[in-house]
């Protein structure tokens, strides 16, 4: 069943090369079953590490997963997975393929294209719309169950590209940290998410408590339950909580994901079962979608 906003037609207007640059992305699309958007109203709170895990905890279950970095100027998804340095390498028809983190885990960045990771990217929106439309038409994907967007923080360009070149995405993942002024912006996700049309898969609390490594007790460092009462007052799903132990930063400075490297840890559990509610209400969502 051809999904929602593609056609195989040449629109009005359409040159022949926009209407062949549609095509390739429609039939990118095609082979992708569920597309995933993790966004944050501001930064500093976690949203990378947030997004490389959930990739990552998808994967070690089996599925075929792609992360697609649309942070055109903090690209950091490269770090975080262990592949500084790494190139893309060319396929057929003038396309590349993304970089693999493991057998089922593909990546693409900007920073696979950097001549230096200190490379700045001074780039206005028109230029990052392109290279994300690139990203997702130009790059042999393949067969995806999961491609799991890590946007940067706010409602500008990047994910609003996102939003107009994927007209099914299946869900926006709004992480946020407790404290009221990350979920003032949280809330402005919400709002962008709706306004586009992409459903909200749900929220998730991250860094909400510190789990102290010499007495094993919690500390509430940011506060804690603000993004569960907003999800409740927004009615929408409430995903879970994340806690912030100090071993999340090492892994991501390390390139180790976190649910790979400590995967006995609290805060690997919780990512986890934020994946199975993921996973369960994309299910929901699958019956509808056949209709």
């Amino acid at each position: 069943m051809k999904e929602k906003g593609f056609s195989k037609h040449r629109k009005q207007g359409e040159t022949a090369e926009q209407h062949e640059e549609r095509m390739r992305l429609e039939e990118t699309l095609e082979d992708i079953k569920h597309k995933l958007i993790v966004i944050s109203g501001k930064g500093g709170v976690g949203k990378s590490t947030v997004a490389v895990n959930l990739a990552t905890g998808l994967a070690r279950k089996g599925h075929t997963v792609g992360i697609l970095d649309v942070d055109i100027h903090g690209p950091n998804i490269a770090k975080m997975l262990g592949l500084e340095g790494e190139r893309t390498k060319p396929a057929q028809s003038n396309r590349v393929f993304p970089v693999s983190a493991s057998d089922n885990l593909k990546v693409i960045s900007i920073a696979f294209f950097l001549e230096k990771d200190s490379d700045a990217v001074i780039w206005r929106g028109p230029l990052k719309m392109k290279i994300i439309k690139q990203f997702l038409s130009d790059v042999e994907w393949g067969k995806l169950d999961y491609l799991v967007v890590d946007s940067p923080p706010g409602t500008g360009d990047e994910p609003l590209s996102v939003g107009q070149l994927i007209p099914n995405l299946d869900g926006a993942v709004i992480v946020t940290t407790p404290q009221e002024v990350a979920i003032l912006d949280a809330r402005k996700c919400v709002t962008f998410a709706r306004q586009l049309g992409i459903p909200v898969t749900g929220i998730i609390e991250n860094m909400s408590g510190l789990i102290c490594p010499h007495c094993g007790r919690e500390i509430n460092v940011f506060k804690k339950g603000g993004a569960e009462k907003a999800a409740r007052e927004l009615d929408l799903p409430f995903l879970g909580s994340i806690p912030l132990e100090p071993l999340l930063v090492t892994s991501s400075d390390e390139g180790r994901p976190f649910i790979e490297a400590h995967e006995d840890t609290e805060s690997a559990r919780s990512i986890n079962a934020i994946i199975e509610k993921i996973e369960k209400a994309i299910a929901e969502k699958e019956p509808r979608r056949q209709e």
